[in-house]
């Protein structure tokens, strides 16, 4: 890894452990506390012990609520009477839209047109205006920015962001609450990422508790560029041309904040194919009865194709979200049969 002069972030101005307990202060009875399974056939077939975080059973479906709400629930009441702002495939999207709903503040939402339509959905169900764009045409940034300049706004990032990155530290923190409780020390630690606001988070609080622990980041095929950064010691856009069905983790490149955190906090990067992620969507929803998402479901699926070691070791995987569309899910689930 380079030098940290290629890392523009200084330390002291990003988010910590305070930050992140205090985030769980201000989500605390809003948010759910999602549970920290163990699963015996996951023991057997891994040769370690297997603990899941299922953010599938948080408001909206993933972890993105946490962020969401801890940085919309800091805003001034002039702030809130002029709105909120976000671009997202959909998860951070239905953070936004519903954390917004419960503080009564007005959203917009820009989300591309492939989106899962069940993402799409539930971002107006939750009361938010949707603008759709062209991912392969449009800046999704650049419209975002636009809408929030047009009508003075406040833009709310999915990731690069130390309100949401705190937010999202709050699954860490809970991990590291759970696992004391059972009086374990977690050998490792591993979720996926596009932008890197929940690994970011998730490694600064498993780190302020459990120094030892290696904390990984997990990532489709093809779209590496966490662990190509990490390798190069600083921000590296992931190759074009690259495809993949998890829609929730396409980010093209780390976020500078995520990254400047991420390059201090991680043990290294591990990465599945989309037939290794179907794989996993079938083994979570046999084995633990749960519905993940692709890009929710890559942490697993590191660990079953064996790029994430989890033999004689005490392993916790972060299954980040469950809003998979029925059918594809339905397809994923016949596909084995």
């Amino acid at each position: 890894m380079s030098a940290p002069s290629k890392i523009s972030s200084k330390a002291s101005d990003l988010p910590g452990i305070s930050q992140i307990e205090a985030a769980a202060g201000r989500i605390a009875g809003v948010a759910v506390q999602t549970p920290l399974l163990e699963s015996p056939l996951l023991n057997r077939r891994l040769g370690g012990r297997i603990f899941i975080k299922p953010e599938m059973l948080q408001r909206t479906g993933s972890f993105k609520f946490r962020g969401a709400y801890n940085r919309i629930s800091q805003l001034s009441a002039d702030e809130r009477r002029r709105g909120v702002v976000a671009f997202s495939s959909g998860n951070h999207a239905q953070g936004v839209a519903h954390a917004a709903e419960l503080l009564g503040v007005p959203a917009v939402i820009v989300m591309p047109k492939d989106a899962p339509a069940i993402k799409v959905a539930n971002t107006r169900s939750y009361g938010a205006e949707v603008v759709l764009y062209d991912r392969e045409k449009e800046d999704r940034e650049a419209i975002g920015r636009a809408i929030a300049e047009e009508r003075g706004s406040i833009l709310v990032p999915p990731y690069d962001d130390p309100h949401i990155i705190a937010g999202q530290g709050t699954v860490g923190l809970e991990i590291a609450q759970q696992m004391q409780s059972l009086g374990l020390v977690p050998d490792q630690v591993a979720t996926g990422a596009s932008g890197g606001g929940l690994i970011a988070g998730v490694s600064t609080a498993i780190k302020a508790y459990f120094a030892g622990c290696r904390v990984y980041v997990a990532e489709p095929e093809g779209f590496t560029d966490h662990g190509l950064s990490l390798a190069r010691g600083e921000r590296t856009a992931n190759p074009a041309p690259a495809r993949s069905f998890c829609d929730a983790l396409l980010a093209p490149m780390p976020g500078e904040i995520t990254f400047a955190i991420n390059s201090r906090t991680l043990a290294g990067a591990v990465s599945a194919t989309d037939l290794e992620v179907e794989e996993a969507i079938r083994v979570c929803f046999s084995d633990l009865k749960l519905v993940a998402e692709p890009g929710g479901a890559v942490a697993l699926a590191a660990a079953l194709n064996g790029t994430l070691d989890c033999r004689e070791r005490i392993s916790v995987l972060i299954l980040s979200g469950g809003n998979v569309d029925p059918e594809l899910f339905r397809d994923i689930l016949d596909r084995r049969a």
